[in-house]
């Protein structure tokens, strides 16, 4: 055996591990499944056994895979806490994933990044865009995102092992839809009438998997069907063209994107609510990612963020991030 095992091969084990799929790990780690594949036999090589039961349909751990994936995981969160501990790191601008590509009416993550830039001037916020925090997740566990926002009881259990959540608000749930739907006149909308109405749920998307998780278990509840799978649209431009041809209410937040040519009709009886919180590694602490908890606590204290609607709706896994 040799004496050192590169980090890459670990990394590369962990996220197979987590997929049990090599594409969709590959995927997370932005690199070739071709080049993932070739990692995980040098490791294998290396310690001397396999770590995966593969057939043509699915992708297993052996005995020795799970032996191997806890003491990974250890591994590889001391490694990324050494190379996070570097000298003048507190002094780097903080990145930070916006998780939307638009502006909208009260998008907590535009009134957040606005608050922390004049409460803390000397300090310097660069804003990103990863799509969701599904896809932001793995950008945050391979250092290259410091934190982002969304629903994280949507992320997988190891990631989540991985990841410290901050709550900040509850966010009520609504529809999206082209101006011409026949709900579109409508100033609130009754979860029942959607009945006859497949909702969009991105679930064309992999970027945002923690939010089609939300949908699905919203629609299952309440005897609701989702929408066939479509491409997700980038901007507002390409959403507006996108709700225009395939006519489906997207489910979407109150204070959610502006798009020309679309309305935004909130869901009640009862009042379907979104988890927003901050999700980042755990210590070391960027100066930066204190200023943003701060803004949070300031602006969800005042405005009553986490005060929960009496007879509202929220997922149990949600509830209980809450609680704890």
């Amino acid at each position: 055996m040799p004496r050192d095992l590169h980090p890459r091969l670990l990394r590369g084990f962990v996220a197979t591990a987590e997929a049990l799929h090599f594409g969709r790990a590959a995927e997370r780690l932005h690199i070739a499944q071709q080049a993932l594949s070739r990692d995980i036999k040098a490791l294998e090589q290396a310690l001397g056994g396999a770590l995966f039961t593969r057939t043509t349909r699915s992708v297993e751990l052996t005995p020795a895979g799970a032996r191997l994936l806890p003491r990974a995981r250890r591994l590889l969160l001391l490694h990324d806490e050494i190379l996070a501990t570097t000298v003048g790191s507190a002094h780097r601008p903080l990145l930070l994933d916006l998780n939307s590509d638009v502006t909208g009416d009260d998008l907590t993550a535009d009134r957040l990044l606005a608050h922390v830039r004049e409460a803390w001037p000397e300090g310097e916020l660069l804003a990103r865009f990863h799509g969701g925090l599904a896809a932001a997740a793995a950008e945050l566990l391979a250092h290259r995102l410091d934190v982002s926002m969304g629903r994280f009881a949507g992320l997988p259990a190891g990631q989540r092992a991985q990841l410290v959540h901050v709550p900040v608000r509850l966010e009520p749930m609504a529809v999206m839809m082209s101006s011409r739907h026949p709900l579109a006149a409508r100033t609130e909308l009754p979860l029942a009438e959607l009945a006859g109405h497949p909702v969009d749920i991105c679930a064309g998307n992999p970027a945002t998997t923690e939010w089609t998780d939300l949908g699905a278990r919203l629609l299952a509840e309440h005897g609701l069907v989702a929408a066939q799978p479509h491409v997700a649209p980038v901007g507002a431009d390409e959403t507006a063209r996108y709700l225009a041809r395939h006519g489906e209410p997207m489910l979407t937040t109150t204070g959610g994107p502006r798009i020309p040519g679309a309305v935004t009709v909130p869901l009640v009886r009862p009042v379907p609510l979104s988890l927003l919180g901050l999700v980042h590694r755990p210590e070391p602490r960027h100066p930066g990612l204190d200023a943003l908890i701060a803004a949070a606590a300031e602006l969800g204290g005042r405005e009553g963020w986490l005060r929960r609607p009496a007879g509202s709706w929220l997922p149990a896994a949600d509830a209980a991030l809450l609680a704890g």
